[in-house]
């Protein structure tokens, strides 16, 4: 008995990012919400960096996402899509705080960083203990801007040294140096006494995300 074989049709690959800039600039804006859920989470972490309240950051994610559609036709691919698109959010972010002529002070209680979305349950975090994860984000919160910012992008969202560097716009050994600056400030010992691990700081999804898809495709 012969058994003929059925083909299983292999999952189609997603658009790479510089596919879908190239089928906006098109004219098909519509694709517009794939890279933003795809990067909300990295815009996110980045504008908390140097931001604190929500509505604010909200606010900020909205405009950088605007500023990037905006100008996409002049992205060349000379450094990746995701660096191009942190650069934008971040600079919009500095620009808020220059605007105000202050910055955010990270001593106080209200200023503190959230890492965490505590509005939405999430699974993923029931593990979390809340108490050590809260020590953690106080300190990271106390982090001077510049330390604070390169560390989210190199130990939370996993750039390399060159693609921090790129979105800051500072040498490498520049980036070295303020990581190694945060890291000693944060000690090694309130990582393993907290329990966590980095990536699952500024965690950023379910409703807020769709919000801030919704609000920006509202206006294209």
């Amino acid at each position: 008995m012969t058994t003929l074989a059925t083909a299983v049709p292999l999952p189609a690959e997603p658009p790479s990012d510089e596919e879908l800039v190239a089928r906006i600039v098109a004219g098909d804006a519509a694709l517009f919400e794939i890279l933003m859920r795809r990067y909300n989470q990295r815009v996110y972490r980045a504008v908390r960096a140097v931001l604190r309240g929500d509505d604010e950051v909200e606010d900020v994610m909205q405009q950088a996402y605007l500023n990037a559609y905006q100008h996409l036709g002049q992205f060349q691919g000379r450094a990746r899509f995701s660096t191009w698109l942190t650069r934008i959010a971040v600079n919009e972010a500095l620009a808020r705080l220059r605007r105000r002529g202050q910055h955010e002070d990270a001593g106080e209680p209200d200023a503190m960083i959230r890492l965490v979305d505590e509005s939405q349950p999430d699974p993923e975090r029931q593990t979390v203990t809340s108490e050590l994860r809260d020590v953690l984000e106080r300190e990271v919160a106390a982090l001077p801007d510049a330390f604070r910012l390169v560390l989210i992008l190199r130990d939370v969202e996993g750039l390399s040294t060159a693609e921090a560097a790129a979105t800051l716009e500072i040498s490498e050994d520049n980036v070295k140096t303020r990581l190694h600056r945060a890291r000693t400030l944060l000690r090694d010992n309130l990582y393993r006494r907290a329990g966590v691990t980095l990536d699952s700081l500024f965690v950023f999804g379910n409703a807020r995300c769709d919000r801030v898809v919704a609000a920006v495709m509202a206006k294209l």
